[in-house]
């Protein structure tokens, strides 16, 4: 089966055929850093870290590229007041590229944590601004902008092709966005290609139109052509961002070099918390550092493959800690084939061993050819690792099964989907369990000493009964918490 992959330009799932023979450039809408990563930012990323993974374990010579907005985040008709970036910085009292750093090395913090790949290129928006107003002078010539007292807008009208990626008229996309009235505005969909910088403003440029800085919508147009050419193959980001921003990157792009600016458009859905939409300004944003105080990363990371990127997710904890114990069912198996590894005799690969090996991958294979469908290609592994557990306690496999099994499980599970690493976390309990589990080893330690081997087994045993593991080691005792 080839890839295929649900392309919102025509809202139809279309086979992957990439513009250049083994090579992928793939562009995806990075964070503004004016604030720590939160659990959007992990469904989005963690969605596009598979995407990118799968598309080289398939063989493709990947470029990806992820921006930073460093610039601030404006909605068109935002004054400065309402820049993201200068409100934050003015709160924290600190220069604003003092903040843009803080929480950039933040967002990369999380992003390591959840196990994404870095991208290849992070370009800056703030780096790119010779760019930027190039591309604006490109539309003034060609007739697609138009100035007004220093700011710059696109005309909408002059492109009649906008609103192709959502497949509503100018006018219909109008009534689901809030537009304040601009009386600089020819249209009120027209948009901020550059911004006039009022007295004050920190960030801003020098440029043909006076002092300013860029419009959101331009950055990602520009920085994705520079590094990925024009037209390349796929563009990423929330499907919140698909109207006005995607829309507009288009508009910018193919207005200015009269070629189409991307073949393949794929949206990630939003997330909502305990059923309601999240949002700061509705202060029930889940930050990844907080998160991951009560949840491993992997579990976090889990939860979110657990769902097609395509679909909404909703964060409570009950689904966390429901993805937590089935994560750790996983990893069970897992360390139960490595762990049998150890003593395990020379022999050949079974037929049914073999047989299982394949369907795996696959069933795994088949979901992740069907535009990334990780929930799918998780329950292949689930049913995997079910027949693993089986033939575990039917018979003691051989060396080379066994290193067959756990190279699957690296492959699919370590490779493609990030979840299994060479090094499997341990459990995480409380802390007074935690103390507990330490008092019972202590005193099993006393037993041995004293040679009361009954009592010493039988706290080893109770212990294995809830899911304990004792293994005694020339450094002392150490605890491992088994498959639930």
């Amino acid at each position: 089966m080839a890839l295929v992959v649900f392309n919102s330009l025509g809202r139809e799932k279309q086979l992957l055929v990439p513009l250049h023979e083994g090579a992928v450039g793939i562009y995806v809408c990075g964070p503004t850093v004016y604030d720590h990563a939160h659990v959007g930012h992990a469904k989005s990323y963690v969605s596009f870290d598979v995407i990118v993974r799968y598309l080289r374990y398939l063989g493709y010579k990947v470029r990806y590229v992820q921006n930073i907005t460093d610039v601030g985040h404006l909605t068109d008709d935002a004054d400065e007041g309402e820049d993201k970036i200068l409100r934050r910085a003015r709160l924290d009292r600190v220069e604003p590229m003092e903040l843009v750093e803080r929480f950039m090395r933040s967002y990369f913090e999380d992003m390591d944590a959840l196990g994404n790949q870095r991208p290849d290129i992070s370009p800056r928006a703030s780096a790119h601004i010779p760019e930027q107003i190039e591309m604006v002078e490109r539309l003034l010539e060609r007739g697609y902008a138009y100035v007004v007292n220093g700011s710059v807008y696109f005309s909408v009208e002059k492109f009649p092709e906008y609103g192709k990626l959502s497949g509503r008229r100018v006018e219909e996309l109008l009534q689901g966005v809030r537009i304040e009235p601009n009386p600089e505005k020819r249209h009120p969909a027209d948009f901020a290609l550059w911004k006039r910088a009022e007295p004050g403003h920190i960030l801003r440029w020098r440029s043909p139109w006076g002092w300013g800085f860029p419009g959101w919508h331009l950055e990602c147009s520009v920085m994705s052509t520079k590094y990925l050419g024009q037209p390349f193959d796929i563009h990423g980001g929330g499907l919140e961002n698909q109207f006005p921003h995607h829309e507009s990157e288009i508009a910018q792009a193919e207005a200015a070099y009269g070629i189409p600016f991307c073949r393949y458009w794929l949206h990630n859905n939003m997330v909502t918390v305990g059923g309601q939409k999240m949002g700061k300004s509705l202060g029930n944003a889940i930050y990844l550092k907080e998160l991951f105080q009560r949840f491993h990363p992997l579990t976090v990371r889990y939860f979110v493959l657990n769902s097609h990127y395509r679909s909404p997710l909703d964060f409570t904890d009950e689904a966390l800690a429901a993805a937590e114990r089935g994560l750790q069912r996983l990893h069970g198996c897992v360390q139960s084939v490595r762990e049998a590894l150890r003593e395990a005799a020379e022999g050949e690969v079974a037929a049914p061993v073999q047989e299982a090996v394949e369907r795996a991958k696959k069933a795994f294979l088949e979901a992740m050819d069907d535009d990334f469908n990780t929930a799918e290609a998780l329950a292949a592994l689930f049913e995997f690792s079910r027949q693993v557990n089986a033939m575990l306690s039917a018979r003691s496999l051989s060396r080379a099964e066994l290193v067959l099994i756990d190279s699957l499980f690296g492959e699919l599970g370590g490779q493609v989907l990030g979840i299994i690493p060479q090094e499997l976390p341990q459990k995480r309990v409380a802390g007074m369990e935690e103390e507990l589990i330490k008092l019972l080893i202590e005193l099993r330690q006393h037993f041995r000493q004293n040679r009361q081997w009954a009592e010493a087994d039988l706290i080893r045993e109770r212990l294995a009964a809830l899911g304990i593991k004792l293994e005694d080691r020339p450094e002392g005792t150490r605890y491992r918490l088994e498959r639930s």
